[in-house]
């Protein structure tokens, strides 16, 4: 696992950002896993700005999201279709076609869990996947006691992430109790994989990911055993790691092998 402590989210965005322009300009035609939440955001943000100067293309690139709620149209306000469209399909490049989220009034929940990694599977597997973290460890909707194996398939969310998402949804609106997800084996598939995480509110949910046992307490843990995973954080996020001052030194070295 490569870990990147960065000064600030600004900084957290860019990287993420340069790592996603590096995989399309080398791979047009490049899968990408995509999430939602506050932490793509301002990558989500860069993207554009980068698009729209000409340094970055994705007219021949497919995505697939993580996840999706269950009962929530794509045209829903706070459907993660919706959030996509809104906060990057909409103002880049990127064929709307090629574009897949779960669909959560699928008359059949089971079955379109099993149709979307089908999906992944038809497009060749994902190539770069993009990642956040919830505060409990949770990756996509994979919550705690999610099996390390875990493909694509309805979950139940538990009570703190309904409530960390409850801002997102008026007093009034139903808030949706289970999501599709796809699996932490599914996430694990990707041929490389990025989580960005900041803020002093994500530093415990960090220290599971990166120095806790491999558990299904925190799935965020199962990036140790993927073979280029890349843990990019912010000072705030990093400030319980034990290993603070080894992963800055290890990164100063990694980017002075590269650029030899």
């Amino acid at each position: 696992m490569r870990l990147v402590i960065l000064p600030n989210s600004d900084d957290v965005a860019e990287f993420a950002c340069d790592l996603f322009a590096q995989q399309l300009t080398n791979k047009p035609k490049s899968v990408l896993g995509l999430a939602t939440g506050s932490s793509p955001t301002t990558l989500y943000q860069k993207m554009i700005s980068r698009q729209k100067a000409g340094d970055l293309s994705f007219s021949q690139a497919t995505s697939f999201n993580l996840d999706e709620y269950v009962g929530l149209s794509g045209d829903h306000p706070q459907s993660y279709r919706h959030f996509m469209n809104e906060q990057l399909f909409n103002h880049v490049d990127i064929d709307l076609a090629r574009t897949f989220v779960p669909n959560g009034v699928a008359d059949n929940p089971n079955d379109e869990c099993k149709r979307y990694e089908e999906l992944i599977a038809l497009a060749g597997g994902i190539d770069l996947q993009l990642l956040g973290i919830g505060i409990n460890g949770h990756i996509g909707f994979n919550e705690p006691l999610s099996s390390l194996s875990s493909r694509t398939r309805v979950k139940t969310l538990t009570k703190s992430t309904i409530e960390a998402n409850s801002r997102f949804f008026g007093d009034d609106e139903r808030q949706p109790t289970d999501s599709m997800t796809m699996g932490i084996g599914t996430i694990l598939d990707a041929r490389q994989v990025v989580l960005l995480a900041t803020g002093a509110h994500k530093a415990q949910a960090i220290k599971g990911c990166v120095e806790g046992p491999v558990s299904a307490s925190c799935p965020a843990s199962a990036l140790q055993l993927h073979e280029h995973a890349i843990v990019v954080v912010d000072e705030a996020a990093a400030a319980e790691l034990t290993m603070k001052d080894y992963a800055i030194w290890a990164e100063t070295r990694h980017q002075a092998m590269e650029q030899m």
